[in-house]
């Protein structure tokens, strides 16, 4: 039986035979490496066109998006789980599969005494956001209590590092303190204002975007394992949570995975699990460039050099010199056959091709115990 726990960070995955926990891993997503390269590349493509094109207005978003369209950092997550569960039913005669679908009530999590019509009524009910938050800030600066200006909504948590639009982490500013925060953390704007600073902190409300993440999934999820044909159990968080606890297993991704479903008893095989981390297959830009987004070196096209490509797990057997000894990692390439290998306990350079042998093919995935 594969067991899966999907997490928007990690998700969890077991094999479990008889009630014996033969095999545990934690799946470690880049969802958020993802995102970050998109803004990234937008921002290198406006840039761009700013400096080689006469300006003209964006395209109209007037484009329709195919039922059941995921965001590429959301889609991601589900096609890795989905990698390893057909690389598990590769190897491994799987019978069946147990999901935790667990779906989160987003607005018990901000107010657990939400019930009835206060779903439908939330905290704009009856204000325009503007008008919400000059109530909420009576009416005056929260960084130096002016009141007879003009008022501008800010961010709390800048949006250029991550902030959301989301009504907790707004605030109303002059226009002199939204100028000097500009996209600076509060905590550092704030820094000699202690009681300011609290005060603020206390109106801002716990990110939701894990749980969002999961929500948006979860059902993907489900359909692809569906399509694989293979007996699908359901679980859900409470089931997962109360076999752990009345099993007194520590809280970890595996063992929660272990957990899903209907279980009377559990016996640990292994003790440690392999931590999965996804970590791509690079990029393909033929230019390397700074901050600004100027380009200032050149990438060649060529990929494998001596037999190898960059991001294999090589053993590398060095018989005299400075780093003489055996050295196991993911390995860097270069066309002068002067390779890096990156060890647990660093990175070790200048290794020559001649001492290396592939132990694994790059993958995309990048393997600790």
């Amino acid at each position: 039986q594969l067991k899966i726990d999907p997490g928007s960070k990690v998700t969890g995955l077991a094999l479990v035979q008889d009630d014996k926990v033969l095999w545990g891993a934690e799946l470690y997503h880049r969802g958020q490496q993802i995102k970050a390269d998109l803004e990234d590349r937008r921002k290198l493509r406006r840039g761009r066109r700013n400096r080689k094109t006469r300006y003209r207005q964006p395209r109209f978003l007037n484009r329709t998006r195919p039922e059941g369209w995921l965001a590429p950092s959301m889609l991601h997550r589900v096609l890795t789980t989905m990698t390893w569960v057909r690389r598990l039913t590769k190897f491994v005669p799987v019978t069946g599969i147990s999901l935790e679908r667990v779906r989160f009530d987003m607005q018990k999590m901000i107010n657990p005494e939400v019930s009835g019509v206060d779903y439908q009524q939330g905290e704009l009910q009856g204000y325009e956001v503007r008008e919400y938050l000059l109530e909420k800030w009576n009416r005056q600066c929260a960084y130096c209590k002016a009141t007879d200006t003009r008022l501008e909504v800010d961010h709390i948590h800048p949006k250029s590092k991550g902030g959301s639009d989301r009504v907790s982490n707004l605030t109303v500013a002059c226009h002199d303190c939204n100028q000097a925060k500009g996209n600076r953390n509060i905590t550092d704007f704030l820094s000699g204002k202690s009681d300011l600073l609290n005060r603020i902190l206390s109106q801002v409300k716990q990110p939701l975007l894990d749980a969002a993440a999961v929500n948006s999934t979860r059902n993907k999820i489900a359909e692809e394992l569906i399509a694989t044909g293979l007996p699908i159990e359901f679980g859900t968080g409470g089931q997962t949570k109360y076999n752990r606890c009345r099993l007194d297993l520590p809280k970890t991704h595996w063992l929660d995975a272990a957990c899903v479903g209907v279980v009377v008893h559990l016996t640990l095989e292994t003790k440690q699990c392999l931590t999965i981390t996804a970590s791509g297959h690079g990029n393909r830009q033929m230019a390397g460039v700074d901050k600004y987004g100027f380009p200032y070196r050149h990438r060649t096209r060529q990929q494998v050099h001596f037999g190898f490509r960059s991001g294999d797990i090589v053993r590398a057997v060095v018989p005299k010199g400075k780093k003489a000894g055996t050295h196991l990692g993911r390995v860097l390439c270069r066309k002068s056959g002067s390779f890096d290998i990156q060890t647990k306990s660093g990175r070790v350079t200048g290794i020559n091709h001649k001492y290396c042998s592939t132990i694994h093919g790059r993958d995309g995935y990048a393997y600790v115990f």
